[in-house]
């Protein structure tokens, strides 16, 4: 009978896996369809975050990243890339408009948005689209590890005053984060082994786009409602949100031509696709609902380029085949 259940959910997991793509686009939908439920699921928020990072540490293929770190140039140009690129982004918009003159949320939620690292799904994304997900891979778990460090202060420079905790406090809750992540992830690795793990290829996935969804409901927690008090202040938002995520793909498209297509758009993709969670997570209760407001927002094309770029993805990889 308990066989028989696990056989179930199993299964259930793995056809979630296959519908990566439209489980990603349908979740944030179902999402604002379930606001009832949103309060009650923001508290899980960090839980999620947590899984989404022992995920990608657990399945990582440390072969492949050992093999890129003896040749480094192309990651280290890569990971360069991904924390600078998205700082002057955002930073040269401060610059050019005034950080006096925006929202206080909005300024505190785009200097998140640029000293995050890159999603967490962006490998996840890499593999749906059938891309060699080895480099998109190995920026993602190097800019992680060093997140704790290096994002604190990156959100400091960009945002000032508006940050709502003392850096060396934020530092210290994102390596509780990342460093346990990596803790659970390596005994995971030693229990069922790396073989069985890449067996469990579709399960893992399809528990990635499950833990997407219960976060997706968190997330959405009072947008429906502000979306009604204040539609000028989320069409803002959305307009923020989608571009960053537009200049972000385009940007390093254009500017690493050294690198495959696939390569470039993966990069590009987490250019402009962002880990904010992590640190919205670490500053608890300290966001203000303004920026949480944005952090949502934020998630729209986190949760809709999987599926609306996959046409352009097919491109690259017939081109590229």
């Amino acid at each position: 009978m308990l066989s028989r259940f696990a056989a179930s959910i199993a299964a259930a997991l793995a056809w979630l896996g296959r519908h990566g793509t439209q489980g990603f686009a349908l979740s944030i939908f179902l999402g604002l369809a379930l606001p009832q439920f949103s309060a009650a699921a923001r508290p899980v928020l960090p839980v999620t975050i947590f899984c989404f990072t022992t995920i990608v540490f657990m399945r990582a293929d440390l072969g492949i990243i050992a093999g890129l770190v003896r040749r480094p140039g192309k990651l280290i140009l890569s990971c360069l890339w991904l924390v600078a690129a998205p700082v002057l982004l955002i930073g040269g918009a401060f610059l050019l408009l005034g950080r006096e003159a925006l929202d206080p949320g909005l300024l505190l939620g785009l200097a998140i948005m640029g000293a995050a690292p890159p999603i967490m799904s962006s490998p996840a994304v890499a593999i749906l689209y059938g891309f060699e997900p080895s480099l998109i891979i190995a920026c993602v778990i190097l800019s992680t590890i060093v997140s704790p460090v290096v994002a604190p202060f990156l959100v400091e420079l960009l945002a000032g005053a508006a940050v709502p905790l003392d850096s060396w406090v934020l530092a210290f809750r994102l390596l509780l984060f990342v460093g346990g992540g990596m803790a659970v992830a390596a005994a995971l690795r030693v229990w069922l082994g790396v073989e069985r793990i890449k067996g469990m290829k579709a399960n893992l996935d399809g528990f990635g786009v499950l833990m997407y969804f219960i976060f997706a409901i968190a997330a959405m927690d009072g947008v429906t409602q502000a979306a009604i008090d204040d539609p000028k202040r989320v069409l803002l938002f959305l307009a923020c949100v989608f571009a960053v995520s537009g200049f972000g793909l385009l940007t390093a498209y254009l500017a690493l031509r050294r690198l495959p297509a696939s390569e470039r758009f993966m990069i590009g993709y987490g250019s402009g696709q962002r880990n904010m969670g992590m640190i919205v997570a670490a500053l608890g209760a300290g966001v203000p609902p303004s920026t949480f407001l944005f952090f949502a927002l934020a998630q729209f094309p986190i949760y809709l380029q999987p599926w609306l770029l996959r046409g352009l993805a097919a491109r690259i990889r017939r081109r590229e085949a």
